[in-house]
């Protein structure tokens, strides 16, 4: 049963970290596997040879999950992203509304007389506000990645090592800095183009591939002393980034290759509102999958 679980929690960590919305690492911790999940990584990293092969045997179930969430998710989004961007933008949306009280009930203890320290959702939220608003690719649409030069490496690299740490940490999703970073549909479509033997994106893909290593590698251990000493700081840092997140969702459309209006309400339609709830269910369902799994 356990087996299972973790293959679950991998394929839904893949499903998490394919959209821009709700990260990988939030999926871990509504399921209430995330330390395990921190801590597996740092032991694979720097633990003992015992520590090791727990962690090895723990991660081997998540990543065939994952294998088996992402690889549908690649060719599903690279199809319909950019022609329904406002219900998908709608689904991230509601990922992300719904999952925040999550957190905060996961965490209450946690959080329950450090609430001086909501300074951090400020600078959560103004890290992603920035990031978004001075985002290059905001009035020309996605990175070029058609040619690939030395420039367009750089920024893959750079992009897949930010986006990484992202998906890692509960909060942010990586996609949705791809597409503040302008790079989630080349990304989506390099792989998917990849999947059925296209090489023209290989360049740039193992750039990208070299950042997520660098980030992945560099950013766990950060992660998990940050968690242990300073944990409510960080619960209000990922509270922040989320919220901040929902603004660069709304401004997403602007990053496609053919940039649209922001999600606003004239854009809003039965549709929407439908995707919305539907990502609010698929929190709520986590839940109970989660009560379940405890009992």
């Amino acid at each position: 049963m356990n087996s299972f679980i973790n293959v679950l929690g991998g394929a839904l960590m893949a499903l998490a970290d394919s959209v821009p919305g709700v990260s990988g690492g939030t999926i871990a911790f509504i399921m209430g596997f995330y330390d395990e999940f921190i801590g597996s990584i740092d032991a694979l990293i720097s633990g003992k040879k015992a520590e090791r092969i727990k962690a090895l045997k723990f991660l081997i179930k998540l990543a065939v999950g994952w294998l088996l969430g992402f690889i549908p998710a690649v060719l599903i989004l690279s199809r319909v992203f950019e022609s329904h961007i406002y219900i998908v933008s709608s689904l991230f949306l509601g990922f992300i509304v719904f999952a925040i009280p999550v957190i905060v009930s996961e965490e209450k203890e946690t959080l329950r007389g450090h609430y001086w320290q909501m300074i951090f959702i400020l600078i959560g939220i103004t890290a992603v506000a920035l990031i978004t608003y001075f985002n290059p690719t905001g009035e020309t649409g996605g990175i070029d990645t058609s040619v690939f030069t030395l420039g367009l490496g750089a920024y893959a690299l750079l992009a897949g090592a930010v986006a990484i740490s992202a998906m890692v940490l509960p909060g942010i999703s990586g996609s949705t800095l791809l597409l503040i970073f302008g790079l989630y549909l080349a990304v989506i479509s390099g792989i998917k183009d990849l999947i059925h033997l296209n090489f023209h994106a290989l360049p740039m893909l193992i750039c990208f591939g070299i950042g997520v290593l660098i980030g992945f590698v560099t950013v766990v251990k950060i992660i998990k002393k940050c968690l242990v000493r300073f944990r409510p700081q960080m619960i209000y840092l990922v509270l922040g980034l989320m919220l901040g997140s929902l603004y660069a969702i709304v401004m997403g459309p602007t990053t496609l290759d053919t940039p649209q209006p922001p999600l606003t309400l004239s854009q809003v339609t039965v549709g929407c509102v439908i995707a919305f709830l539907i990502g609010g269910c698929v929190i709520w369902g986590l839940q109970l999958l989660k009560k379940a799994i405890r009992k």
